[in-house]
């Protein structure tokens, strides 16, 4: 099977942590774009048989880092946009407030908790999995990921 179409199928996936990341669509987009241009550039060093999704978040979690570290030194402020939801037909509203209280509550939590419940909790990674894609620990994974958790369930306690 060619490098792409294992690729492909995974795209959501990347899309759904790229937001994660940046919490902001349109640096969600340009990370998602940087890290399949990534991808497809060093295919070489992907090893056929292992997880190719775990390899391309792994890109994408390094340029994030990248991109992070040349804004800071650029001495720009990143401060995520606030994203308006758009409410749908009747019985959708209910859903799209959710959403949208808890994507505010994701965007409190520092970005190495963030990024661990990302993994685990919405995109269903194992822990070892997801400690080898973030390349910590897992004790450092499983503590990321209670905090994270509590810090999660405090804001979305108080959004209520």
């Amino acid at each position: 099977m060619r490098f792409e179409d294992e690729l492909l199928p995974h795209l959501p996936r990347l899309r759904r942590v790229a937001y994660a990341l940046a919490r902001n669509p349109a640096d969600a987009d340009d990370l998602l774009q940087a890290g399949v241009e990534r991808a497809l550039l060093r295919r070489d060093q992907w090893q056929p048989g292992t997880r190719i999704d775990a390899w391309a978040i792994r890109i994408l979690r390094n340029l994030w880092i990248d991109t992070v570290r040349s804004r800071s030194r650029a001495g720009e402020t990143f401060v995520p946009a606030e994203q308006g939801d758009a409410i749908g037909a009747h019985g959708e509203q209910e859903m799209a407030v959710e959403m949208h209280n808890i994507g505010r509550a994701m965007g409190k939590l520092p970005p190495e908790q963030r990024e661990v419940i990302a993994l685990v909790m919405v995109e269903g990674f194992a822990y070892r999995e997801a400690a080898e894609i973030l390349d910590i620990p897992i004790g450092t994974l499983t503590s990321r990921l209670v905090r994270g958790r509590d810090a999660l369930l405090g804001a979305l306690g108080e959004a209520a």
